[in-house]
């Protein structure tokens, strides 16, 4: 059964997708998500989340099975709008979220972690945003994050190709604060967590407040605009057809419709 699992330890609080094989992010996990994260607000004495993921990965993507649910438009641009309000909030939540990221964190994984305020990843993982690969585009602003951490230049490549990144590479260009071996990665988030919460809870809360007023004003406008352009992709043969390749595990044969 898909779900979140909480816990906590002092004043540091762990949650961790358990969504086998690959914690995709089906709309179940984002509600409890969004659940979890409602009652992690009333624990007063938190400061410092650790988000993580089960198993080999921390989240491979979104659900792309649940997609065929979906019938209009509307439902994705819905399904879009949907990721995109649970990231705005967990970007603007008043207790920093560190993103531990082993295996890989790709498309709606990779913009759920970027959702986070720091992100440590392991050496060798996989981070990426690859849903031109199947004919659609990110959805959860990922269009519109990844380009602040790793300038324009590099994010029109790693989402036109939809080649994904090492974890030493997204360190090197600032998509994550710090890449190490695997083994150790857990243990180093605990750390980060710990001396943080070390700190002044009053401290922390100003802190979480004061730095995004650094956002630019347009990414607002971004992710509206992006949550539309995802509707209306789904409407096209060509995202059919990479959804239902990706479901028969073959290569798209696209025919640019």
């Amino acid at each position: 059964m898909s779900t979140i699992h909480y816990q906590k330890s002092g004043q540091v609080a762990s949650l961790t997708i358990s969504s086998p094989p690959a914690n995709a992010l089906s709309r179940a996990i984002l509600e409890q998500l969004e659940a979890v994260l409602d009652e992690v607000e009333q624990e007063q004495d938190i400061k410092a989340l650790i988000l993580k993921g089960e198993g080999k990965f921390f989240s491979a993507g979104a659900d792309i099975k649940e997609f065929t649910s979906l019938q209009q438009a509307e439902d994705y641009t819905a399904l879009a709008k949907q990721g995109q309000e649970l990231f705005n909030r967990m970007e603007g939540f008043k207790i920093p979220i560190i993103a531990a990221v082993h295996g890989a964190a790709l498309g709606g994984g990779l913009e759920l972690a970027m959702a986070c305020h720091i992100r440590l990843v392991s050496e060798q993982a996989k981070l990426g945003l690859p849903e031109l690969t199947i004919g659609i585009i990110p959805g959860f602003a990922g269009t519109q994050r990844l380009p602040a951490y790793v300038g324009a230049a590099k994010a029109y490549e790693m989402i036109l190709t939809g080649e994904p990144i090492s974890g030493r590479m997204a360190a090197e260009y600032g998509l994550a604060n710090h890449s190490y071996p695997e083994e150790v990665l857990f243990e180093k988030a605990n750390e980060l967590a710990a001396k943080v919460a070390a700190k002044s809870g009053p401290t922390i809360h100003r802190v979480m407040k004061l730095i995004p007023y650094t956002k630019n004003k347009n990414f607002q406008e971004g992710i509206e605009a992006e949550a539309e352009a995802f509707g209306e992709i789904f409407g096209n043969e060509d995202a059919s057809e990479g959804i239902t390749a990706f479901i028969e595990k073959r290569k798209p044969s696209f025919q640019d419709k």
